[in-house]
């Protein structure tokens, strides 16, 4: 599993593509073979995920139970406007219109990358995101992750 960490400032040029920048190419997985899958995020945001990472997560999506409305649901909002992507041979991928619209992407966008995926965001917006951060950063970050158990330094964490 990919696992990507970082923030980069992006531009769009007129027909929709992205430079993807050194600095996450270098941290892609020689799994995901340089190919990438698309789709609708939250909050109105793209996602973008290396190919081997995005199979592992359909498979687990596939897993639900279709009899169930909910899960068709979600299936179906999850996969909506997901597209196969590859880099040209100048680092770049060409954004389907029908999610730049989605996402209200503009010139100016900012990649968000953690774990194994990578959030494309219109720039305004993510700035707008990030002044609704909240007043005490330290009491959500107790509610969230205060159950959850501590790790042993000492054991393998992968």
């Amino acid at each position: 599993m990919t696992n990507f960490i970082g923030e980069f400032d992006c531009k769009l040029d007129a027909k929709g593509r992205l430079m993807v920048p050194s600095g996450l190419r270098k941290q892609l997985s020689p799994a995901a073979n340089e190919s990438f899958v698309i789709n609708r995020g939250f909050e109105k945001c793209l996602v973008l995920y290396p190919k081997n990472d995005w199979d592992r997560i359909s498979a687990e999506v596939n897993q639900l139970n279709q009899y169930v409305k909910k899960n068709r649901d979600f299936i179906r909002y999850f996969y909506r406007g997901a597209s196969e992507l590859a880099l040209d041979g100048t680092g770049r991928i060409l954004l389907p219109k029908r999610l730049q619209e989605y996402g209200g992407l503009g010139k100016e966008v900012v990649l968000f990358a953690y774990s194994d995926r990578i959030e494309v965001w219109d720039k305004n917006t993510y700035e707008g995101l990030l002044t609704d951060e909240p007043e005490d950063f330290a009491n959500l970050a107790e509610e969230v992750m205060g159950n959850k158990p501590l790790q042993n330094p000492d054991e393998n964490v992968s």
